[in-house]
């Protein structure tokens, strides 16, 4: 059985004299503190997908990510618990034969069979035109889709009832890889607050498409309350520059909460460039926790 979530997720303030001096506040929704086992935004897309797998009588989920994702280790477990099988297709052919990594071995532990694919492949294959499996619930890369971004909206939603007035000052900060939870987020907020992305991989205007695209999916509309912000990559997808990691590490030993480094520590980031570049003066800022640390390579 998959144990509930512990909602609403707790908002912390953060009290730090730079951002100050920057006229900026800032605000952690701490969802990584959602689920033991399905955390942060992994939870809020997983959910509703999890609920119309029952519902359908599938057997199995099957999902696509790459050596470390946290989508596809939660798929693993949220599988396990529900007593389904899992299947992952996994970005990188030469994986097969090599030891898995922690992440990998992870989602094995939790009974997932994984199928690697050559990477000049994989972004067709998890495209979805791939051939259907009969009692296979099917969840694209990272968890976005239409359902998914109605789970994210919740976030906001929980914002509302917890943020004193909420309204034109308030910009909701989190990292983005596929899209679901800044659409999520955009559309379920209050009006004149805005939702800030900060893209975690080299995805300019591609990103910006994906999003739009998830909002008619979901809500059949556009949205203009959300921007996108492309200088904090770190060099790409999972890349953790020095300079990234001393940030987080300072963040950490400052403020004694746990940061996530390829994508929570690249949105954090961003939060600090922009306000020291005057960006953000006057703004309450909520930075989403999306996720949770590696656990390291004993996990």
């Amino acid at each position: 059985m998959l144990v509930p979530a512990d909602l609403p997720t707790p908002l912390t303030v953060v009290d730090d004299p730079e951002l100050a001096a920057a006229g900026v506040e800032l605000r952690l929704k701490r969802d990584d503190l959602a689920h033991p086992t399905v955390p942060g935004n992994k939870w809020r897309k997983l959910a509703p997908n999890l609920e119309r797998a029952v519902a359908d009588g599938s057997r199995a989920l099957l999902t696509y990510g790459g050596a470390y994702s946290t989508h596809v280790r939660a798929v693993a477990a949220a599988a396990r618990a529900l007593g389904l099988g899992s299947v992952g297709v996994i970005r990188g052919a030469e994986l097969a034969g090599m030891p898995r990594n922690w992440s990998l071995a992870r989602a094995e532990r939790d009974g997932m069979v994984l199928e690697f694919v050559e990477r000049s492949v994989y972004r067709e294959v998890a495209s979805g035109r791939q051939e259907r499996r009969p009692e296979h619930f099917v969840l694209p890369q990272g968890g976005s889709n239409a359902a998914a971004v109605r789970g994210a909206a919740v976030i906001a939603a929980e914002l509302a009832a917890q943020l004193p007035e909420p309204g034109d000052r308030d910009v909701v900060c989190c990292a983005v890889g596929t899209g679901g939870t800044l659409a999520g987020i955009a559309a379920g907020l209050p009006p004149g607050a805005r939702a800030l992305g900060v893209a975690v991989l080299r995805g300019e205007g591609y990103l910006e498409r994906e999003v739009t695209a998830l909002h008619r999916a979901a809500y059949g509309r556009e949205f203009a309350n959300w921007r996108l912000v492309h200088d904090w990559h770190g060099g790409g997808y999972g890349k953790v520059p020095p300079e990234l990691e001393r940030f987080a590490a300072g963040f950490e030993d400052r403020h004694g909460v746990p940061v996530e480094r390829r994508y929570v520590a690249k949105a954090l980031s961003a939060v600090y460039g922009l306000a020291g570049a005057g960006r953000l003066t006057g703004r309450r800022v909520t930075l989403v926790v999306t996720g949770v640390p590696d656990p390291g390579p004993e996990a």
